[in-house]
């Protein structure tokens, strides 16, 4: 190939990914997200997703990952002089991780259509990122909604791991007494807001002196790392705690999107009680996809404290 040859097909790439750059909305209604966006969005998800922040990463190329680890290793023993030195095998199990699709669509104005793509999605980020996290994290972590196998409810519900009763001093130890008599050592308590003033309240007299275990200024609960969920479907005066290193997740694709400004949206009404119509109403939706996946490694790794007047369900939907 000519240098010549070579320098036209650079600049008609070079057109092609300026073009790209500013078509509006109009232009470009459907397609993966470009790699800018989609980075944002996804570290957005990352940072406010309860179980991403906590949990470990798990590199996905397809729908399926299979990958082991170590359910106990090996042991060492006491030997005499001149003895041999007893061997054992380390236990490994084999686990398969399955991505499942979670989708949301966001109705907006028509005008949004008149942005550059890089612009729109600028502006659809937070919205699309808070929609993906808060889902993610109701089914994985509260089983609702919940497309996976797994959820740290429903671990809690197999392995008995549930304390039942008012936010107290007592009632906390008793949470961790589950997981240590299983051998887990906690590393994160998942709480919210409304349990502020509980946790602030839960303390015991020994001596004359008010002895606490919640520490709002660093977020702690008995010096563990504790953090807020942002979800209604979790009750006031539910606490999770666990060792997050056996929970596993993973994002095996790009983000999809297509833009529609003429379906009739089912789940979503008008204050009258009728279903948003964008034609008639003069609005686009944007549904925006993305595949992730999820994996509890050890059931007995999670117990909860739940209030006394809670009935607790787990549902699970595809």
């Amino acid at each position: 190939m000519t240098k010549q040859n070579l320098l036209r097909l650079n600049i008609q790439h070079f057109a092609q990914t300026i073009e790209r750059d500013n078509v509006t909305g109009y232009e470009a209604k459907d397609g993966c997200i470009r790699d800018k966006q989609r980075q944002l969005i996804l570290q957005d998800v990352m940072q406010n997703s309860r179980i991403m922040q906590l949990g470990v990463y798990e590199e996905m190329n397809s729908k399926e990952k299979k990958f082991e680890y170590f359910a106990q290793g090996p042991g060492a023993y006491w030997v005499n002089e001149t003895e041999k030195i007893q061997t054992s095998k380390p236990t490994m199990l084999q686990v398969t991780m399955t991505a499942k699709k979670l989708g949301v669509i966001l109705p907006v104005s028509r005008e949004y259509l008149h942005y550059k793509l890089a612009d729109f999605f600028e502006q659809m980020q937070p919205k699309i990122a808070e929609a993906f996290y808060k889902k993610f994290d109701e089914a994985g972590i509260l089983g609702v909604n919940n497309p996976f196998a797994q959820s740290i409810q429903k671990s809690v519900t197999d392995e008995g791991n549930i304390v039942t009763g008012d936010i107290t001093f007592d009632n906390i130890l008793a949470v961790e007494d589950k997981l240590y008599d299983n051998d887990v050592e906690p590393n994160a308590w998942v709480s919210k807001t409304q349990n502020h003033t509980a946790l602030r309240n839960a303390q015991k007299i020994e001596n004359g002196v008010a002895q606490s275990l919640y520490d709002r200024a660093n977020g702690t609960i008995d010096g563990i790392t504790t953090v807020n969920l942002k979800s209604g479907n979790m009750p006031k005066g539910t606490l999770f705690a666990g060792n997050f290193d056996h929970l596993r997740y993973g994002i095996p694709y790009n983000i999809n999107y297509q833009i529609s400004e003429d379906a009739q949206l089912s789940t979503i009404t008008n204050e009258d009680g009728s279903p948003v119509n964008l034609f008639e109403q003069e609005m686009v939706a944007l549904r925006a996809t993305m595949d992730v996946g999820l994996m509890i490694i050890k059931d007995s790794s999670f117990a909860k404290l739940q209030p006394t007047a809670t009935t607790t369900t787990t549902t699970t939907t595809a």
